[in-house]
């Protein structure tokens, strides 16, 4: 790949996505709040929603903090307290990471069967359902794959190449270049989940954002019950 390709790549479209993310989420907060909803269709189909959505948030909780955690935390601070690079890569990566994109794999499939071929769900999605429920489902085997691959790839660390691309982003200081020989597997799920980034703000994803903190500070609502005469 040409350095117009690598640039183009792995520091014009991540920034594009991420920027896409942020003032999409200000523009949606701050113009279309009352279009945020999570759009439930639990009354069109129960079983299947509630096994999936546990399955899914679940997991999809473990994979996003484990993919903070192996992104933002770089080998020396791991090495400090005396994790080796065998280790980390054990109980980390191999047996939490995969652990976590198996249940979200699990709810996700299930989720997409439901709306796929519940005729009522489905005639109540709208296109951008569709597309979130299968690019979601192609990011989460994507990443399990990169997972599973990784003791089939001894020459390759994402801790000194991916992970440090990754944390560059954010010191603007893009260093693309070790993005050439990472696998092109990983190189995909970074795609298309920069891609779900981008898109968040403008898809029923966003609900994730919205937590009820009005509940914790609301004063208590005292009932009374009515007194019998």
């Amino acid at each position: 790949m040409s350095n117009f390709g690598s640039i183009l790549l792995w520091v014009i479209y991540p920034y594009v996505m991420l920027l896409s993310f942020v003032f999409g989420t200000i523009i949606r907060f701050g113009w279309f709040r009352a279009g945020i909803t999570a759009v439930s269709s639990e009354m069109l189909e129960k079983r299947k929603l509630m096994v999936g959505s546990l399955l899914f948030h679940v997991g999809i909780i473990l994979a996003f903090f484990g993919h903070i955690l192996g992104i933002l935390i770089p080998k020396t601070w791991t090495a400090f307290f005396g994790i080796s690079d065998e280790m980390y890569h054990l109980f980390g990566s191999l047996m939490m990471g995969t652990g976590a994109g198996l249940l979200a794999l699990a709810g996700m499939t299930i989720l997409t069967y439901r709306r796929f071929t519940n005729a009522r769900v489905f005639l109540t999605s709208s296109w951008s359902d569709l597309i979130v429920n299968v690019a979601l489902l192609i990011t989460i085997i994507l990443g399990l794959a990169s997972t599973l691959s990784s003791p089939f790839l001894p020459d390759f660390d994402y801790r000194s190449t991916l992970s440090v691309w990754a944390r560059s982003l954010f010191y603007l200081q893009p260093q693309w270049h070790l993005m050439a020989d990472v696998p092109w597997i990983y190189k995909v799920h970074v795609i298309c989940g920069f891609a779900i980034f981008g898109f968040f703000p403008y898809t029923r994803l966003i609900h994730a954002l919205t937590l009820p903190w009005q509940y914790i500070f609301r004063r208590y609502i005292v009932y009374r019950r009515k007194p019998r005469y």
